[in-house]
């Protein structure tokens, strides 16, 4: 592992196509989640690569909700929504009720890899009988099932009441859990077989498709665009950006990322804080 901004001798170029997270590696903290944002200087240095051919992909873990207005300020050729449970491969050609409805257009720009919401309740209902005060909901087409007041993580996010029999039929993106700290240990055995498990920030608990992750998402947008992965840079702060840091040509840890994450990156940048995304492309554009 490489603490760099200066590219090393050799590495100047930008690569063909850079794919960032957002939480605490393009955005700026704050003491509220909605408060979170993207500095001026992030988005000149994004745009400037932009024109200087590397394409330019946002791989978080947002809800369209909460992530389309940064898909708007930036100059996005591909969205990875829900870590890879939506996928919008022409932002250009989306908006928010496009893809929000459920509906997937013809063309084929707007992947879903999501489960039936009938297997999500089957699977919540089986949490709660054997954990009755596990805190859990269902994410479908932007709206949040659950059995708790979602505003104590959120206040801007919509979000019905529900005892999972009354959820409306279609995809679910992923099953979301708050388990208590003392929750955590007799909750692991009982996540069933078919779901991938991600845990975001050390608190939020996601049940996934397999597939629905970051790497896998990548993967498809590269084959798409005709890009070698070697020609990709992915950013990251959080264990669940490993996998595709991994898979990347090159895989920058901000600063302020998760040790783990730290531990398996080729290279780290200042930290969120200090833009340092923004800092590592500067360095490349001279």
């Amino acid at each position: 592992m490489t603490r760099t901004v200066n590219p090393p001798a050799g590495q100047s170029a930008l690569p063909d196509l850079i794919v960032a997270d957002l939480d605490g590696t393009v955005l700026h903290d704050a003491e509220v989640f909605e408060d979170r944002d993207i500095t001026q200087r992030s988005i000149d240095a994004i745009n400037r690569a932009h024109e200087a051919g590397c394409r330019f992909a946002i791989a978080t873990a947002r809800p369209v909700s909460t992530g389309l207005r940064f898909a708007e300020l930036l100059p996005v050729d591909a969205v990875i929504y829900l870590n890879g449970a939506l996928i919008d491969f022409d932002p250009a050609a989306s908006d928010f009720d496009m893809l929000t409805s459920g509906e997937l257009p013809e063309d084929g720009h707007l992947v879903k890899i999501g489960f039936p919401a009938s297997r999500a309740c089957e699977v919540c209902l089986d949490l709660l009988e054997r954990m009755p005060d596990l805190k859990l909901g269902i994410v479908m087409d932007d709206v949040r099932y659950t059995n708790f007041d979602v505003s104590v993580y959120w206040k801007t996010q919509t979000f019905r009441y529900t005892d999972f029999h009354d959820v409306p039929d279609g995809v679910a993106d992923k099953i979301t859990i708050f388990p208590a700290p003392d929750q955590w240990d007799a909750l692991r055995p009982l996540i069933p077989d078919d779901f991938e498990v991600s845990i975001s920030e050390g608190v939020m608990w996601m049940l996934m498709n397999p597939k629905a992750n970051k790497e896998y998402a990548m993967r498809v947008l590269c084959e798409r665009m005709g890009v070698p992965l070697v020609r990709t840079v992915a950013f990251g702060d959080d264990l669940i950006d490993i996998a595709m840091m991994r898979a990347s040509g090159r895989g920058v840890a901000v600063a302020n990322a998760n040790p783990q994450v730290l531990a398996i990156a080729d290279e780290v940048c200042p930290s969120n804080n200090e833009d340092g995304v923004a800092q590592w492309i500067e360095a490349r554009l001279g």
